[in-house]
């Protein structure tokens, strides 16, 4: 990275940072008023009046102050689209757009979230005391069956997916996941440049339903060997099993947290407190939901440290499977020019908030591997 760049990147950084600052302070500040103004006992006595006990009542609770609570941050989030990302180069997206795309995901949230919830809280009624347990059935088994429909239902609401182009790059790509392994049911383009200069890879779904998708700036940015070495590192979580373990730990997440709520729904001293009554699930759900965050924080070194090994471990994969470091170690430092990453995070901030190693780091492992 020359100088102007390097200088650039921590400009980004730096004016990121101050940003999330205050944008940090004023997310509390509403969370402080929203819990302690009375906000939240009276917006459950007027949904609760609605069908006292049912289910419904209950979840049109949760997506109501779930609404509510979002419109606060909708002024940072188009500052941070169209004056910070756009001050460094990074926005390409229109106010149309980025409205456009704030009403599509909160009809999404409320038409997913709404069933969701009322058969999750439904369950206290159908099952009795055990109902996390079923919960944790219900709510695993609609992730995994997102892994399926996402691409073909909801990725395609925001951006528009092509099939690669024939050619040698193509070619190249269709060979490297043939020899690695990994069938995919098709190559796509993602029109992520209508929004912003970053830059990204992934696949989707599973099975035969496996996607590759890259993104349009993805393919402008690097080489074609670079390239190859990007998607030999995506490969190599599948083949690493990664994405099985993530699941798994999800998973274990996931039933933990049902078995808390359930809980503190019983409890005669965590709804109340809040003005909410207690034995009520879904006043359980939302103050977990907006307390859990102090708590999780704590435990995010555990969850970057595993998410980092992974990292390392594609990384080796990728390097293996192009013959060597070089095409990997050349698409890592375009991407980090290119989307301005910080090179030199402070161990203890990368350690509460990175979940990828530096580029640094990574480099650093691909050739003493080698």
């Amino acid at each position: 990275m020359d100088g102007t760049t390097y200088a650039k990147s921590v400009d980004y950084t730096l004016a990121k940072s101050r940003f999330g600052s205050i944008e940090m302070v004023f997310d509390q500040a509403v969370l402080l008023i929203v819990l302690f103004s009375g906000l939240l006992p009276w917006l459950w006595d007027k949904t609760y009046a609605l069908a006292p006990g049912a289910a419904w009542s209950g979840a049109i609770f949760l997506m109501a102050t779930g609404l509510l609570l979002s419109l606060p941050g909708l002024p940072f989030e188009w500052w941070g689209q169209f004056r910070l990302e756009e001050r460094f180069g990074f926005n390409k997206s229109t106010l149309r757009l980025w409205i456009g795309d704030q009403l599509k995901s909160t009809a999404l949230g409320l038409a997913i979230g709404f069933p969701l919830a009322w058969a999750l809280l439904s369950l206290v009624h159908w099952v009795g005391a055990a109902w996390w347990l079923w919960g944790f059935a219900l709510i695993f088994g609609f992730q995994i069956l997102m892994l399926v429909l996402y691409p073909k239902l909801i990725l395609p609401i925001f951006n528009k997916l092509t099939p690669l182009a024939e050619g040698e790059q193509r070619s190249r790509l269709l060979a490297l996941a043939e020899r690695t392994g990994f069938r995919a049911q098709t190559i796509e383009v993602m029109d992520g440049s209508k929004r912003s200069a970053h830059s990204n890879a992934f696949f989707t779904g599973f099975g035969r339903y496996r996607r590759i998708v890259l993104f349009d700036t993805l393919i402008q940015q690097l080489a074609q060997d670079e390239l190859e070495a990007v998607l030999a590192h995506e490969i190599g979580h599948y083949k690493r099993g990664h994405i099985p373990k993530r699941l798994a730990l999800i998973a274990a997440s996931e039933l933990g947290g049902l078995a808390l709520i359930a809980w503190l729904a019983r409890g005669e001293w965590f709804s109340p407190a809040f003005g909410l009554p207690a034995g009520e699930l879904a006043p359980a759900f939302l103050l977990a939901g907006l307390l859990g965050g102090l708590v999780t924080f704590w435990f995010s070194p555990v969850s970057n440290w595993l998410s980092r090994r992974h990292e390392y471990e594609a990384d080796a994969f990728a390097r293996h499977a192009m013959g060597g470091p070089a095409p990997l170690i050349g698409a890592l430092r375009k991407l980090a020019e290119k989307n301005l990453s910080n090179l030199t995070p402070h161990p203890l901030y990368s350690t509460f908030h990175y979940s990828h190693p530096t580029m640094l780091e990574r480099e650093q492992s691909l050739v003493s591997s080698s």
